[in-house]
């Protein structure tokens, strides 16, 4: 297999890395002052058209953090989320279908710049549509608890279905491609589209949250010893967990037959997420007899990056012929 090459810098803006806490205290962030405004081709909506639900008890404030005080400007986190919000990249020639990215962060920040990224701007030049979404954290008292990232992720992809007649592609060739914990968030979106995380709130609530296809690359899946990733287990379920809670919130226990196909790619010497995550889903896929695929790298650690190669990484590829192949049952 042929090892991913893309710069270790190219995924900072969807969070390849699932850090546990800003790179610096606070106190020195605060004296950087990040973008907001994005360039084009960006177009950056709210997820809810008010305030984000449950939020009664929340008094967290938000905050823009740089990842690392003297590195690149657009290398941002989002912190104690109350506004989470969506972003459209715009493709030069659409192929007909869409791909919501949800980046990672280990459910403590989410690692994303309204500036975008390699990835994002790959995946338009081949043609998809893209949304980049921002979403809130266990941790900051909001009344879904654990559920509060799913909530966003369902009201996300019902965004992306209703815009697919202004913008030129197929509602029923819907993506969802997750990094790191914003794995884990799109294994939650996959595998529990049968059940509302939340009470409507207008008519795209209408819509379905079951996305077409999965790509879930170094992802965060189980929550059980002795290869949960330590840092999203605590902001899910605590630091002293009950059996029934751990199981409750890992992917790999939760796979309906109806799953729709899923695509999983890591590196063998990942030190952040174990790889044994992504053989644990896909084995549980294969139990339900989901279509499902899966690329165990020997090199890439966490992020599918190789600091001494230039180029695409490997994945794309094989996610873009993933979503490509033809599923018709044949006669």
């Amino acid at each position: 297999m042929t090892t991913p090459r893309l710069p270790r810098r190219a995924l900072l803006a969807l969070g390849a890395g699932a850090l546990v806490a800003p790179a610096v205290a606070p106190s020195v962030i605060h004296a950087q002052t990040p973008p907001t405004t994005p360039p084009a081709p960006f177009e950056v909506r709210p997820l809810w058209p008010g305030a984000a639900p449950g939020g009664e008890a929340v008094t967290v404030q938000e905050q823009v953090v740089l990842r690392n005080p003297n590195g690149d400007p657009n290398d941002t986190a989002f912190v104690h989320v109350r506004d989470p919000w969506i972003m459209l990249r715009r493709p030069a020639r659409p192929n007909g279908a869409a791909i919501l990215m949800i980046p990672g962060g280990g459910y403590q920040r989410v690692a994303v710049s309204k500036a975008g990224g390699a990835i994002d701007a790959r995946l338009a030049e081949m043609g998809y549509t893209v949304f980049i979404m921002d979403y809130r954290l266990p941790g900051d008292g909001w009344a879904a608890g654990p559920a509060v990232a799913l909530q966003d992720a369902q009201r996300a992809i019902r965004i992306v279905r209703s815009r697919a007649a202004e913008l030129g592609f197929d509602p029923n060739r819907v993506a969802v491609a997750g990094f790191s914990a914003g794995g884990h968030v799109a294994g939650m979106l996959t595998t529990r589209f049968h059940r509302d995380a939340y009470a409507p709130v207008d008519t795209i609530d209408r819509l379905s949250a079951r996305p077409d296809f999965a790509g879930l690359m170094f992802p965060v899946v189980t929550l059980t010893p002795p290869y949960a990733h330590g840092p999203s287990a605590r902001a899910l379920v605590g630091s002293d967990p009950t059996e029934a809670a751990r199981d409750a919130w890992s992917i790999e226990r939760h796979v309906p037959a109806d799953s729709p196909p899923v695509f999983i790619a890591s590196a063998a010497d990942d030190r952040v997420v174990p790889v044994e995550n992504s053989l644990m889903l896909w084995q549980a896929l294969r139990a339900q007899n989901v279509a499902t695929e899966l690329h165990v790298f020997e090199k890439g650690g966490h992020g599918l990056t190789d600091p001494g190669q230039s180029g695409p990484p490997a994945w794309e590829d094989l996610f873009d012929a993933f979503l490509k192949r033809d599923r018709t049952p044949k006669p």
